[in-house]
């Protein structure tokens, strides 16, 4: 009983959250409801820090398996690529937090909260 359901089946609600890390991690921002957000967050950071792991893993074994992990978890190679090269080494001196959730009002239809995810390195430089 950790996680929101969402009102969805849980086929439904794996797979949305996995379309939803590969959007976010190829587009580098999504805007999303608010209980949505809340729920891609630990998502995305675990994918990230495989990413990290990858990075620091010295035998091709370690690197095939962590490779594999990843593209799992995001559904695609190529964006997979980019987090084990770019992200990884954009967040290697960070321990954590790599996402920010900002909230952005209320959807006009159903007056649903909407937020959006970003990276937090995002917008500081």
């Amino acid at each position: 009983m950790a996680h929101r359901l969402l009102n969805r089946t849980s086929e439904h609600r794996k797979s949305m959250f996995k379309n939803m890390i590969c959007s976010f991690l190829k587009d580098e921002q999504i805007k999303t409801t608010l209980p949505k957000a809340k729920e891609l967050r630990p998502l995305v950071e675990k994918v990230i820090t495989l990413g990290q792991r990858y990075q620091a893993a010295e035998s091709p074994e370690q690197r095939l398996h962590l490779r594999r992990q990843v593209i799992r978890k995001v559904g695609s190679a190529d964006v997979a690529s980019k987090v084990l090269t770019t992200l990884a080494e954009r967040f290697s001196s960070r321990p954590g937090g790599y996402l920010r959730i900002l909230k952005a009002g209320r959807r006009y239809g159903d007056n649903a909260p909407m937020a959006y995810v970003s990276f937090s390195d995002v917008g500081a430089e």
